[in-house]
């Protein structure tokens, strides 16, 4: 058997014109990111305020944020240096956040990473930050705006708070219209739930659990004195309700071709999908991990477990999505009772076009091992 695959590290870009928020929306992240360890790339001359320290200007270092997060500040030209830094095994890192510079290109980033040769990161997604009590004189000075925003696969909405009621629908429209099928989420000072960029890491060993309070601990609690209806679990737990999460599961298997037209016509506001699917007949010795960020989509094969049930499980994660719709349309996934052999097998091409090619090639030398191991014992 070929040896277990090393889990991909998410890579997000989050980008934004200058004074949108995005720093302050990094920094609550690094301080609500819940033992998760975060990796920083920083494609620009700012500064990132966590841990009582200050990384300002500071191209081609790696610097220690503390609690297992790391910060590089580099040129685009380097990414990819960094990325293999931020990637070893030592950094022990569950997701990588790239902050785009003010005036950068956030597509290019993005084309770098989907054309990178390293294997150990996935992308996870690019997010836009606009400031809303600005939006209207930062589009008319830098009008590259519409099309950074086009490109998006999450917008947030920042400081709303600057904003009416009304001025706020009006910029929350006209944000939707520009940024297509992207979800639209509004913030203030950057406070959104990290569950809707990333999942929180599960640490078993306890090495998280410090028997002190941490800067992030103190932070948060800093956060929770200035406002009297925070519980002590600071900010982070009364943000779900910007988004919606939404659990489907099914013991049949899914068709490969109807499962393939839903995700090609998923609705807009609908930013990650993850989860397992079971494509029974169509290949019935794996369940396939899916991982949709925006327009990216990945499928990764994994052999099923002895005595594993298979089911197709997957959570859905976006704003302003209709849940009953969603989960009727997975629900006409569902394969026929008797579907036709042949004809699964065709639709799983489908399927296979986003399978990235060390998996495929793995799953050769499995069969390969198979048919090796059965003429030996024969």
């Amino acid at each position: 058997m070929p040896p277990p695959r090393t889990p991909q590290i998410p890579v997000v870009v989050l980008a934004g014109f200058l004074g949108s928020g995005k720093t302050t929306l990094l920094n609550h992240l690094l301080r609500n990111r819940a033992g998760t360890r975060i990796g920083v790339i920083v494609n620009d001359f700012g500064a990132i305020e966590i841990d009582a320290m200050t990384v300002s200007g500071q191209v081609g270092s790696t610097v220690s944020l503390g609690n297992g997060c790391l910060c590089c500040a580099v040129d685009a030209s380097e990414l990819d240096t960094f990325l293999e830094t931020l990637t070893r095994p030592s950094a022990r890192l569950d997701v990588i956040v790239i902050e785009a510079s003010g005036l950068a290109e956030p597509q290019e980033l993005v084309r770098m990473l989907l054309a990178s040769d390293n294997p150990h990161i996935l992308y996870g997604g690019l997010v836009e930050v606009v400031d809303a009590a600005e939006f209207d004189a930062t589009r008319q000075r830098h009008p590259e705006l519409d099309r950074h925003l086009a490109v998006a696969d999450l917008v947030v909405l920042n400081k709303t708070d600057r904003v009416g009621e009304d001025e706020r629908e009006r910029l929350r429209a006209t944000v939707a219209e520009l940024s297509g099928p992207a979800a639209v989420i509004s913030a203030e000072h950057g406070r959104i739930d990290p569950e809707l960029l990333f999942d929180p890491a599960l640490r078993p060993d306890g090495q998280e659990m410090a028997g002190q309070l941490s800067f992030e601990d103190l932070l948060r609690q800093e956060e929770c004195d200035e406002h009297e209806e925070c519980d002590g679990r600071g900010h982070a737990d009364h943000l779900h309700a910007a988004y919606e999460s939404i659990d489907f599961t099914a013991d049949a298997p899914m068709d490969p071709r109807r499962f393939m037209a839903f995700l090609d016509s998923r609705p807009e506001g609908l930013y990650r999908i993850k989860g397992f699917v079971d494509f029974g007949g169509g290949d019935p010795d794996n369940t396939y991990a899916l991982h949709a960020v925006g327009r990216f989509l990945r499928f990764v094969p994994r052999p099923w477990a002895r005595g594993e049930q298979h089911l197709t499980q997957l959570v859905m994660i976006g704003a302003g999505i209709d849940a009953d719709a969603l989960r009727e349309g997975l629900a006409a996934c569902r394969a026929e009772p008797e579907p036709d052999a042949a004809d699964t097998e065709r639709a799983m091409w489908g399927v296979l076009r986003y399978v990235p090619e060390p998996a495929r090639e793995a799953d050769a030398e499995a069969d390969a091992a198979d048919v090796q191991e059965a003429a030996a014992e024969a």
